[in-house]
């Protein structure tokens, strides 16, 4: 499953590192094209891909939520279009995800994408090793920045998993409704993975399965000031996610944190668009109350908090 917003260029190459892997599993390969103008419908319309054209951006989550109706897999693959997967990618991921029942999804070890030679590189940096939370609740890309290393090729029990490319049992998907819609972009992947982990299910990352990943093409190719739009869903949907689990005894570390985020966003030229995310966040309290309430009574808000502040742990086997 595929979103596609004014993307065809990383598409393309997307698509091509699915269709010529021989060894990949049946694929059912559906591209929500989210009302893109660069020629992207009419590019998967000439190649008999399957897809759906929407008349306009609907964001990530939705599109992800759509594909993931209109496909019956027992598993969601889960791309952004700026990624490229390497050989055996898939059947690893399919394999580790089968091999235990109690995994809600897996991802791969994705590499930072920059030029065109992704096999060429020696030196890649890592993108993600999977999700990690901070002590105040907010998630980020383990390893992100970091030269590849032998330790980031070891197994591991993340948090949770990157929306940039991910396999998520249909099970859990069903179960928890999919992405929060209304994030539209940035901190879904974060959300369904603190739900998945109250509802009592765990993640692993899979590094001999790799996935290159240039990171925010789309973003930057659809905003005349995407840096802004940036600030303001990241402010909203992080401050969403924390009400929905954080104990009451963080409120004093989240608001320090976030005084610094407004900080951050007056230097950087930011602060209108900061401070606007933040209190569309606020606006949303009844309804993020209500949603915390369930998310206690239905599972285990302790089962999301154990891991804040926590590295990924090794996985054996």
């Amino acid at each position: 499953m595929i979103p596609n917003w004014n993307s065809l260029q990383h598409l393309r190459r997307c698509l091509g590192s699915l269709a010529g892997d021989d060894s990949a599993p049946e694929v059912e390969l559906l591209v929500v094209d989210n009302g893109s103008a660069d020629g992207s419908v009419s590019y998967l319309e000439a190649e008999g891909i399957s897809h759906v054209a929407l008349p306009e951006n609907t964001g990530f989550a939705a599109a992800v939520n759509l594909g993931a109706r209109r496909t019956g897999a027992d598993a969601v693959l889960v791309l952004n279009a700026d990624t490229v997967l390497e050989p055996g990618c898939l059947a690893a991921l399919l394999a580790a995800l089968d091999a235990d029942s109690e995994l809600g999804g897996v991802q791969p070890l994705i590499l930072q994408l920059e030029g065109d030679a992704a096999a060429a590189d020696e030196s890649p940096r890592v993108y993600s090793a999977g999700q990690s939370l901070t002590r105040d609740g907010r998630g980020f890309e383990e390893a992100a920045g970091e030269p590849r290393q032998p330790r980031h090729l070891a197994s591991s029990e993340p948090f949770g998993v990157c929306g940039a490319a991910c396999l998520l049992r249909r099970e859990l998907f069903a179960e928890l409704g999919g992405y929060d819609e209304a994030y539209v972009s940035f901190c879904e992947d974060v959300d369904l993975n603190m739900r998945a982990r109250i509802a009592g299910w765990s993640f692993a990352t899979v590094p001999e399965a790799v996935v290159w990943h240039v990171g925010n093409a789309t973003w930057q190719a659809g905003f005349a000031n995407p840096g802004a739009e940036n600030s303001r869903l990241v402010a909203r949907n992080r401050l969403a996610t924390q009400i929905k689990f954080m104990p009451a005894s963080s409120i004093p570390r989240i608001a320090a944190v976030e005084a610094g985020a407004l900080a951050r966003g007056a230097a950087q030229r930011r602060l209108a668009a900061t401070a606007r995310g933040k209190l569309e966040a606020l606006r949303w309290l009844p309804r993020l109350r209500g949603e915390r309430r369930r998310l206690a009574a239905s599972g285990d808000l302790s089962r999301a908090r154990a891991w804040l502040g926590a590295a990924p742990a090794p996985r054996r086997g």
